[in-house]
Parts: C-alpha cells; sequence; structure tokens
C-alpha cells in the first residue's frame, strides 16, 4: 500500500463505519471526569442536532416531540437500530462514555439514513455522556417511557458494586425520569449481576415486575438477546442470560 494512501474507515459496498477502527476498552470508570459537554438542564439539551430531519426539515419540523426510550450504555448501537423501525414514531437516544463506540453508533446511524430513503433511523441518535452521573441533565421528571440496561460492566468485586449502573441509589433516579407505567428491561449473562439487579428492583418500592404474559408480546423484550453484539456472542456460545423488566408505579403512600 502507498504510504500516502488512505485507509477508509467505512465499507466501500455498504457505506457502514468499519467497527474495527473504533474498538475501545469493554467498560470504562463511570466515577472519573472525561471531557464532554453536559447541558446544565433538560430544557437545554438542543435535540435539532441529534434529530435533524424531525427538528429542522421543512414538513417535517416538530418542536414539541421528547426523547422517549433511553439505552444506557448502548454500545454499538444495536438495540437503536432494532427498536427504530418497531416504534418509528419514538425518539430514543443512547447514552455511552466511551467516545470511540459513541463516534461509531453516530457514523453508523448517518450512514443508515443516507441509505434508506423512506425516512427510516431518523428517530434514534447518540450522545457521549456519563448516564451514572448526569441522566436528570437530559431528561424531565417522568420524561422516559423505557429505559434499557444491556450487558452491563458487572464489577464482580465488591468495593466496585457502588459503580454498578443498577443500584438502589441510582433506581431513585431513574424512577424519576421515568413515568409511571415507564418499563426498565435489564439482561446480563453474569448470573450474580442478574439477581443483584432483579434484588434491586424487586426491593425499590417503585418497580414492580412485569408478569411473563406481558413480557411475551413486549417486541422490546425479544431485542434484549438478540440485538446487541453482547447478545449474540452468549447466543453463539451457548450462554444463559438472565432478565429482570420492571415497570415504574406510583409510589403508594
Amino acid at each position: 500500500m502507498l504510504q500516502n494512501e488512505k485507509i477508509s474507515t467505512h465499507s466501500k459496498s455498504t457505506g457502514l463505519p468499519r467497527k474495527r477502527f473504533y474498538r475501545a476498552r469493554a467498560h470504562s470508570n463511570p466515577l472519573s471526569d472525561a471531557h464532554f459537554p453536559v447541558p446544565i438542564s433538560p430544557s437545554h439539551f438542543e435535540l435539532s442536532s441529534y434529530y435533524p430531519q424531525i427538528f429542522l426539515s421543512p414538513g417535517h419540523a416538530d418542536g414539541k416531540k421528547k426523547i422517549q426510550f433511553a439505552d444506557i450504555g448502548c454500545g454499538f448501537g444495536g438495540l437503536l437500530i432494532g427498536l427504530s423501525t418497531i416504534f418509528p414514531e419514538t425518539l430514543m437516544i443512547g447514552m455511552e462514555i466511551r467516545d470511540k463506540v459513541t463516534e461509531y453508533v453516530k457514523e453508523r446511524i448517518i450512514a443508515l439514513r443516507a441509505t434508506n430513503n423512506n425516512g427510516d433511523y431518523q428517530n434514534i441518535s447518540v450522545v457521549r455522556t456519563n448516564s451514572m452521573k448526569y441522566i436528570p441533565n437530559y431528561f424531565e421528571k417522568g420524561q422516559l417511557t423505557k429505559m434499557f440496561f444491556l450487558f452491563p460492566d458487572p464489577r464482580f468485586k465488591e468495593k466496585n458494586h457502588r459503580r454498578r449502573v443498577i443500584s438502589p441509589h441510582l433506581l431513585d433516579e431513574y424512577a424519576y425520569v421515568l413515568g409511571v407505567g415507564g418499563i426498565i428491561y435489564t439482561i446480563t449473562d453474569v448470573e450474580e449481576l442478574g439477581e443483584w439487579m432483579k434484588n434491586c428492583l424487586e426491593d425499590h418500592p417503585m418497580f414492580e415486575a412485569l408478569t411473563k404474559e406481558e413480557l411475551q408480546v413486549d417486541p422490546a423484550v425479544k431485542l434484549l438477546t438478540s440485538a446487541t453484539e453482547e447478545g449474540q456472542k452468549v447466543a453463539r456460545n451457548g450462554g444463559q442470560t438472565f432478565q429482570a423488566v420492571y415497570r415504574r408505579i406510583a409510589l403508594s403512600l
């Protein structure tokens, strides 16, 4: 290869970004500070740059729309893409702390929008942020209807359990931004973490488990094991997964 020949980070056939150029560590320290902008309040979270066709295009502009789904630690964006066409009228966002992974998802969405002239994928986007610190900066009280936590970092050491993305303290914040009836979806291939997340949700006064019948008819549940890179890897290896899906309820007085 010539010395000045540029290596393309995107596939020539599909226009999609090549994942190998955006690889990063599997997880990041959620307690560390990173250099990225954070809105001071939800009203300062400018959506037009994330969903330009919906907010800026003539004939499409809808300034009243709000984000309803949040994929926390969205990884390479598989769940967002799977949900996008199932819920085409719903704005959803991935929240990812790793810069290279966030850039990959951004480029992936741009490429999908460009190659789908029917308006698909205009309702999804991604933001680089630390959701364990800044959830209230992005969403108003009761704004969200679904939150996803797919294959989060297990944080095996007991001293690091405080860094887990599902914890009693953080569930208070998630309950704040979830409307009554909103749903939290969790899945992991680590049994101990699965029990931890289930117990945290079960013990919280503002969440109740979905019934088996409700789980069977929920289209989002079907994507938990198939849409993400981690879920596909577990399936290929014949591994087991542990789900906990809970509904936000009104606090009983």
